[in-house]
């Protein structure tokens, strides 16, 4: 998950499903249904993007009728577009939960306190979340980003209210 301003990337268009003009979202929800209680979906500038009408779950995210949509080509040429909500319309996280996209900003430091740079995105390329690391000014890494896994082993402390995370590269990175 990304972030714009205060929208949050909930969905992107991966094409049309079907010959009535129905549309298939990649959901970014952990329900993807709850792309119908959002209901209005936003493009990357605010402006609105497709208003969802129904739909049902499918292997690979959301299938589903929207507003804009009437034809299977029409459908198609929307694929790629990416769909925002605003950041209230999200529920509270639990006590020590976060969105990922609350990592984005932070700053990672080493177990032993150390800098490592500060997380630039979050993305999952298909085998799980990878923090997208840019090094601190001056240090040896350059200005070259490298990826940090998102798991337990790779991030044992996510400090949101002091701005930072404990990170632990993979020996191959270090």
């Amino acid at each position: 998950m990304s972030e714009t301003s205060d929208l949050i990337l909930v969905a992107r268009v991966a094409g049309a499903f079907g010959v009535k003009g129905e549309v298939r979202l990649t959901a970014y929800t952990a329900d993807p249904l709850a792309l119908i209680d959002y209901k209005t979906l936003l493009r990357k500038d605010g402006s609105a993007g497709l208003t969802v009408l129904s739909g049902r779950p499918d292997k690979r995210g959301f299938v589903g009728r929207v507003a804009e949509v009437e034809t299977r080509e029409q459908a198609e040429a929307m694929r790629g577009l990416e769909l925002y909500v605003p950041r209230e319309a999200l529920p509270e996280p639990d006590e020590d939960e976060f969105y990922l996209t609350d990592l984005i900003g932070l700053t990672v430091v080493s177990a032993e306190g150390e800098p490592m740079g500060r997380v630039k995105s979050v993305q999952d390329f298909g085998a799980g979340d990878l923090l997208e690391i840019q090094p601190p000014p001056g240090s040896e890494k350059g200005a070259a980003t490298w990826y940090l896994p998102f798991t337990k082993e790779a991030v044992p402390e996510v400090r949101l209210a002091e701005g930072k995370l404990i990170g632990v590269p993979p020996e191959e990175i270090e």
